[in-house]
């Protein structure tokens, strides 16, 4: 009963959206409205710069890191995995947004990814922020890492349930990222400006 409720409070944890409540309560605006209409850290940044987009990035990761935690605690790595997995469903769909789209589980998975494997997440964060600053496509950051993330959690020898998240939550992440695929091959993805043009 105990880890059922585990899991269930990682689902809720996850679903907290702080991408639209954020916003909300600052801006007064719908972030559903405007950019790519994700309530995701990525939309956010994008549409609001990182005086509201690293907030609300970092809250993302610390909900995926909560659930996580307390699986961990209440019944160790298999539990803590389905509480980060359950996490990720929330944050995908949310019941505070009565299970509307919400955002794409990247944020939340590295959250429960530095509960579950410390080492991984380390060395996943300095991969997204070297892809990042080479490409400036948030998209490729993610995709690259969480193929990353898979490859590690193998490498390093964590155990089973562990293993299954990272590869899980790898393929969860780069499919929730299918329409950014497109927009590269495009050639029609956000590029994200490092520095803000000068004015004349």
């Amino acid at each position: 009963m105990t880890e059922a409720l585990a899991v269930l409070g990682g689902y809720l944890l996850g679903s907290m959206p702080f991408g639209y409540w954020v916003p909300l309560l600052v801006r007064h605006e719908d972030i559903r409205t405007k950019g790519s209409g994700n309530v995701g850290a990525s939309n956010v940044f994008r549409v609001y710069g990182k005086s509201l987009g690293i907030p609300v990035a970092l809250l993302d990761i610390a909900k995926g890191f909560a659930a996580a935690a307390l699986g961990l605690w209440v019944g160790g790595a298999l539990i803590g995995v389905l509480a980060a997995g359950a996490a990720m469903i929330g944050h995908a769909r949310p019941v505070f947004l009565r299970f509307e789209r919400g955002g794409k589980m990247a944020a939340t998975a590295g959250g429960a990814t530095f509960a579950l494997a410390p080492l991984v997440f380390v060395c996943c964060v300095l991969a997204w922020l070297l892809v990042f600053a080479v490409t400036r496509y948030a998209s490729v950051a993610t995709i690259l890492t969480a193929c990353l993330l898979a490859v590690l959690v193998v490498a390093l020898g964590y155990p089973w349930p562990v293993i299954a998240f990272g590869v899980a939550g790898a393929v969860a992440v780069i499919a929730m990222h299918h329409q950014n695929v497109r927009r590269l091959f495009a050639g029609t993805e956000h590029r994200f400006e490092l520095r803000r043009p000068r004015r004349a």
